[in-house]
């Protein structure tokens, strides 16, 4: 018996390792692929101009690292780890390899946010007038799946279909919405949905890490929790957990990180459906891991997309939203195909 209960924990202790192993893989694949963001762009500046502007003042090459790169760099390993999070998040409560941000509705909410601001509303704030928009209805649409999930005992089938039909019912909105505007408007209302760090600076930096960060350390205090659930509800219930209160806190949480992250960026679409998957592949479904790490994959996929959509047409730039769906559609019919069950 003791010799049976030291191999379990020796295995144990293995797989920890590995998964510990990988997650700090990610880190260090982070950190290159946002050096090598940094050290990219139509300025011409090398690697060692990079560094030395990183570190003293040198004029201009110090003030496009500094107001245009460093930010926009930044700001795509945010909205990643973000996305990312919020995914895994979703598809713990739910208990769906295919639910994420944008499945439940919670993008298409942000995008009628954003398309309303853009046609009704205008001036030298408008930036973020329609960063509060798509923020508001980002809430407002995870507030109508918490009212109906309540109402129906929150299972994970009730807020799946809810997300759904409002997800059709906000794309609806914006095609009427976009019937009415001008070309212009169109022409905004477009570039939105596409996708983009250009307008990233110091300040919506921190609005959104503030938005990203502060729920993601009660997320991780209920990884426990998370890994109970994917036995099914009956067995969390039996084990002590609240999965009503679980399922309620952790929409809010993860909504209010999605919101945040595309509300100053607009729609960047697969990265909540396809990090966690990524994630899951490699180190399985244990929560205490499988969020950080998620998040970080999600992380190094913007970081990445966007040095693709500068480097692929340059000196033009493909809209980020564009070059994820370029990533995520193919994962997403091999989800759709395969649909393995061993590694979920």
């Amino acid at each position: 018996m003791n010799a049976n209960s030291e191999i379990l924990c020796d295995s144990y202790k293995k797989q920890n390792w590995i998964k510990k192993l990988f997650l700090y893989f990610v880190i260090l694949l982070l950190i290159v692929a946002m050096a090598v963001g940094i050290s990219i762009g139509a300025s011409g500046l090398g690697p060692w101009d990079v560094l030395s502007s990183l570190i003293k003042d040198t004029g201009r090459n110090h003030s496009i690292v500094w107001m245009l790169r460093l930010p926009r760099v930044i700001m795509a390993a945010i909205v990643g780890f973000g996305l990312g999070l919020a995914g895994a998040v979703f598809q713990a409560i739910l208990r769906n390899p295919l639910a994420s941000p944008f499945t439940l509705g919670i993008g298409s909410g942000a995008g009628f946010g954003a398309v309303t601001v853009i046609l009704f509303f205008g001036g030298g704030f408008q930036t973020y007038l329609i960063a509060s928009g798509a923020f508001l209805f980002s809430l407002i649409s995870a507030f109508l799946i918490l009212v109906v999930a309540k109402m129906k005992r929150a299972s994970s089938e009730t807020m799946i279909l809810t997300g759904i039909a409002q997800m059709f019912l906000f794309s609806s909105l914006t095609s009427l919405f976009q019937y009415m505007g001008t070309m212009e408007q169109i022409q905004e209302v477009v570039f939105w949905f596409f996708g983009s760090l250009s307008k990233a600076g110091w300040r919506e930096i921190g609005l959104a890490s503030a938005m990203v960060l502060i729920p993601f350390p009660m997320l991780l205090r209920h990884a426990w929790d998370f890994n109970l659930l994917s036995a099914g509800d009956e067995s969390a219930l039996a084990l002590g957990v609240d999965v009503s209160r679980l399922r309620m806190s952790s929409v809010v949480a993860a909504s209010l990180m999605t919101a945040g992250c595309i509300c100053f960026t607009g729609v960047i679409g697969f990265v909540g459906l396809v990090s966690p998957h990524i994630t899951r592949m490699v180190i399985g479904s244990d929560h205490r891991f499988l969020l950080p790490t998620s998040g970080l994959v999600g992380a190094v996929v913007v970081v990445a997309a966007d040095i693709l959509g500068r480097t692929l047409w340059a000196p033009h730039v493909i809209p980020i939203g564009i070059v994820t769906s370029f990533i995520g559609v193919p994962f997403f019919f091999y989800l759709l195909v395969k649909r393995s069950k061993e590694y979920w």
